[in-house]
């Protein structure tokens, strides 16, 4: 009985060895996100997504709820134009979820606008594992000004 489970063990052990592994390559993927963020580094972020990567925000204007679209390209061209240290998006968790070729990852955040607290809500990633590399596929985000909490700079 001892040698089956030992022998189960052994085989499960690669498996969980690649989950991990996947894991961790998808937070670093969102982490290099914020990071080029923070730095206003637009060429550090293209590679990061697919050619097909779309960012949506759920919008709630007095009870109406709509989700506005927008193409990565002008998440990526607004990056690129906004001063160095000037957008900095502080999660407070990261739960990643991965079957085969696609991770998901729910991140709640506080967004500072030059330094001030603007904003808070969660991102809902998905991320595709495409030529080995995790890439993501779209973001879509809600937004809120109220119940804010403080989180540390990181």
């Amino acid at each position: 009985m001892k040698t089956s489970l030992l022998f189960i063990s052994l085989l499960a052990s690669p498996a969980l060895f690649a989950q991990s592994t996947d894991e961790t390559a998808v937070k670093t993927t969102i982490n290099t996100m914020f990071q080029a963020m923070q730095k206003a580094d637009s060429s550090m972020l293209k590679p990061l997504f697919t050619p097909s990567a779309r960012l949506q925000t759920v919008v709630n204007k007095q009870g109406d709820v709509s989700v506005r679209d927008e193409a990565i390209a002008g998440f990526i061209n607004s990056i690129g134009k906004a001063k160095a240290g000037a957008l900095d998006e502080r999660l407070s968790g990261m739960e990643i979820k991965i079957d085969a070729e696609m991770a998901t990852a729910w991140t709640p955040y506080v967004f500072y606008y030059q330094g001030n607290k603007s904003h808070c809500g969660v991102n809902a990633f998905t991320l595709v594992k495409m030529g080995g590399n995790w890439k993501i596929q779209t973001i879509i985000d809600t937004r809120r000004k109220e119940n804010c909490p403080d989180l540390p700079k990181q």
